[in-house]
């Protein structure tokens, strides 16, 4: 039975998982929100309390996954742990809802890319006009640099996981620099001072539904670090360090989101500088402090920042699907491993046509997909939270004491964070394009399933178990003395 599992490679060091998920947290958003969102939203104070308590929930949500990546060290993550604690529906539930999250971040940080050449080098890739779509022009230049680098990151995950994770901690040491340069800067200024953070609560909603707004945003914000579970088979270091990469992520991620609002906010009076409506407003500071030559050190983190954001999802996205394509979830040909670099190269192709078609329909609208990334998110935690109290009830001699008790939290988490992305009147509720679209891919994923169904349900229990779980020893944990 073992000869017909595929396996990945075990080449990942402890500093590359931690680049793959601090690279997969901190993406474009991280120098557009503080402009667009958290300050005209919620103010200086508040979106450094959000932050504070946002990352700290998502602590417990790592914490979970922590627990379930000693016992199920196997590609797939949140995927796999909910099939160990809720079954074959609640697998594909989650397994499809991330694949839609992690290949529509990559496509959207690749408008990024189109965005930042609009404002640093304007006339040289939006060329070749072809159409608009929702407000958002669509140019052949652009185009065909998009595709380039998405076939510039394929052929580095095809190369390996040893050369993508690579080039990971590069970008990821990158942007944590070109993010401290640019805080300096703003901080050395002469106009900067405490007294420009001031409102510091937005003036316009109560204080704590200021702050609400960030922490509900804490999904989508500090999702990334479960990027590292994704890769758990190949760890070439003991799972249970895992945990602490992941922490490290989450605490490094927060660190980077405030240094870029206070350097943002406390350059000029933040309100008088919203006033002006800058296309860009960290790219703005950045001109401010650094003068002309601003914007050539901002795209430094910026580029880092993207670049590292779709190499992340790029391997965390290819993981998904091969251990989907091993369970049969879906055609077995995404479980294809290459012979000499054990990578999984049909779901490295697949991931790429994917981008390489989503960017000719428009930036806005793979914005609206990238809403729901936030809600898929909160459904994976929690899957994951609860196999893991499932875990903790069941075999407590697996896991740490505490494990019952942080696994409720983490469940309780989940669940608010969910529904603060989906309860109508929200301070974070998604918007109804992005909810047409939601409901387009549940229809998709119905379908899809049922089409499967039949082939799932002829698996026996011990096969299913070992090949999404590498051992049909692991334990299950429905249908068990943990429900």
């Amino acid at each position: 039975m073992g000869k017909n599992r595929e396996e990945l490679k075990k080449t990942t060091t402890p500093a590359q998982a931690w680049a793959l998920a601090v690279g997969a947290i901190i993406g474009w958003g991280c120098f557009v929100l503080p402009g667009t969102r958290f300050l005209p939203d919620s103010g200086p104070l508040a979106a450094f309390i959000g932050f504070i308590i946002g990352g700290g929930l998502m602590c417990f949500i790592a914490l979970c996954y922590g627990i379930l990546v000693k016992v199920y060290p196997v590609a797939g993550g949140a995927f796999a742990y909910a099939y160990v604690g809720l079954g074959t529906k609640a697998a594909f539930i989650c397994g499809w809802g991330l694949v839609l999250s992690y290949t529509c971040v990559i496509a959207a940080n690749g408008t990024a890319v189109a965005l930042l050449s609009r404002f640093l080098l304007p006339g040289v890739f939006d060329v070749g006009y072809l159409y608009s779509i929702a407000g958002w022009d669509v140019y052949l230049g652009e185009l065909l640099l998009l595709s380039a680098l998405f076939v510039f990151f394929a052929y580095m995950n095809y190369k390996g996981m040893s050369c993508a994770s690579g080039i990971q901690l590069i970008f990821s040491l990158a942007l944590a620099a070109g993010v401290a340069v640019l805080a300096f800067g703003s901080f050395s200024t002469e106009t900067a001072r405490f007294d420009n953070l001031y409102p510091l609560f937005a003036e316009d909603r109560a204080a704590w539904i200021s702050v609400l707004a960030v922490i509900a945003l804490g999904p989508f914000l500090f999702q990334g670090f479960d990027t590292i579970p994704q890769t758990a088979e190949e760890f070439n270091f003991p799972p249970s360090l895992s945990t602490k990469l992941m922490l490290y992520s989450i605490v490094c991620g927060g660190i980077l989101y405030i240094l870029v609002l206070l350097a943002v906010a406390s350059i000029l009076p933040y309100p008088a500088m919203l006033a002006q409506n800058h296309p860009w407003l960290t790219g703005e500071v950045a001109t401010l402090s650094f003068g002309k030559i601003g914007g050539a050190i901002l795209a430094i983190p910026v580029l880092a920042g993207i670049f590292s954001g779709m190499n992340g999802y790029f391997i965390a996205s290819t993981r998904l699907l091969f251990s989907m394509g091993r369970g049969k979830f879906i055609p077995s040909w995404f479980e294809k491993v290459h012979p000499r670099h054990g990578t999984p190269v049909n779901a490295i192709l697949f991931v790429l046509m994917f981008t390489l078609i989503a960017p000719w329909f428009g930036r806005a609208a793979l914005n609206w997909l990238c809403d729901t990334c936030a809600l898929g998110a909160a459904l994976s935690y929690l899957f994951t939270c609860i196999t893991a109290y499932k875990l903790a009830a069941a075999y407590p001699e697996m896991v740490m004491r505490s494990g019952r008790c942080i696994s409720l939290i983490g469940v309780a988490i989940s669940l608010f964070c969910f529904l603060l992305l989906s309860v109508p009147g929200s301070p974070a509720a998604i918007g109804l394009e992005s909810w047409v679209m939601l409901l387009v891919w549940v229809a998709l994923g119905v379908i899809f399933y049922l089409q499967r169904a039949s082939e799932l349900r002829a698996i026996p229990e011990r096969e299913m178990q070992f090949m999404l779980l590498g051992s049909s020893e692991r334990p299950l944990l429905f249908g068990t003395k943990a429900d």
